[in-house]
Order: structure tokens, then sequence, then C-alpha cells
């Protein structure tokens, strides 16, 4: 295995890693577990849910995999928990996010580790040029670190 697949390996083992983390937290909680705060004034474990659907369902587009498949919950979910009047139910975003975990694995799953390096959608090629480091495996971590970060969050809810 050369450094190029070393890398590469490291971080979609981190990102399966995590994910698999949220799942089991997700999967040990009750709908009526996800309307808690995580701490008093803050998110609901419902918000972060879909907060977390929103996010890896923008990947697609990003990582140059497709088009976004709920783009209806967009809004109710990048905006503050409790400013929009009517977000999804718990089975919902949990059916959402099995979906959206599927197709993302999927799509990863395809890519060749020197893939990974190649540029992402929001940026323009002139950038890139200039700044390399802007590529896709560059996604993947960013979204590991939400993903991390979100994980903790979430096992407060317990």
């Amino acid at each position: 295995m050369n450094q190029t697949q070393v890398m590469v390996k490291m971080i979609l083992d981190r990102w399966q890693s995590l994910n698999k983390e949220f799942n089991t937290a997700l999967d040990a909680m009750s709908d009526e577990q996800l309307q808690k705060e995580i701490a008093p004034g803050k998110n609901r474990g419902i918000w972060l849910l879909g907060h977390m659907v929103v996010v890896h369902d923008d990947m697609l587009p990003i990582l140059d995999f497709g088009d976004k498949i709920f783009p209806a919950i967009n809004q109710a979910f990048k905006a503050a928990d409790r400013s929009v009047a009517e977000i999804p139910s718990a089975s919902e975003l949990r059916e959402n996010w099995k979906k959206i975990s599927e197709v993302l694995d999927g799509k990863i799953a395809t890519l060749q580790p020197e893939q990974w390096f190649e540029k992402h959608t929001t940026v323009s090629a002139e950038d890139f040029q200039k700044e390399p480091h802007r590529n896709k495996l560059n996604i993947m971590v960013t979204r590991v670190s939400h993903l991390a970060y979100h994980t903790g969050q979430f096992k407060l809810l317990k």
C-alpha cells in the first residue's frame, strides 16, 4: 500500500467508524429522547439528526456524486432549532439518515485513492491550481471532524 492509499484509508476508516458510532447512539434512542435538548437552551436531538442528514446530503453534489436527495428539508436544518415551525418526524429523519448514509457509502466506495485528490465542485479549476489541497479528501476531513463533534453532542441525550 502506498502513502496515498494509506492516507485515504485512514480518513475513510475514521469516517466509517464515526458513522457506526453515531448509528449506535441513534439506534439506542427513542423518538422521545430525540426531543430533548443537548443542554439547556441548546439544540434538540431531532434537530441535530436533521442537520446531519442535510450536511451529508450536501456532500453528494460537492463530491460530484449527484444531486441532493433531501433538498426539501435543507432550510429547516440550516436555520436554528425551533426557527422553522414544522420539521419532519423523528421516524422520517431516521429513514433519511439511513438512506443518505447508504448512498454516500456506495458512492465513496467507487472512488480510487487518487480520485480523492481531485478538486471538489465548489472550487474553481483556477483556484484549485493554486490550492490543490482543496480536494475531495479535504471535504472528507472536514466532515469527519463535523461528525465527531456532533456524535459527542448526540451522546449527551442519553
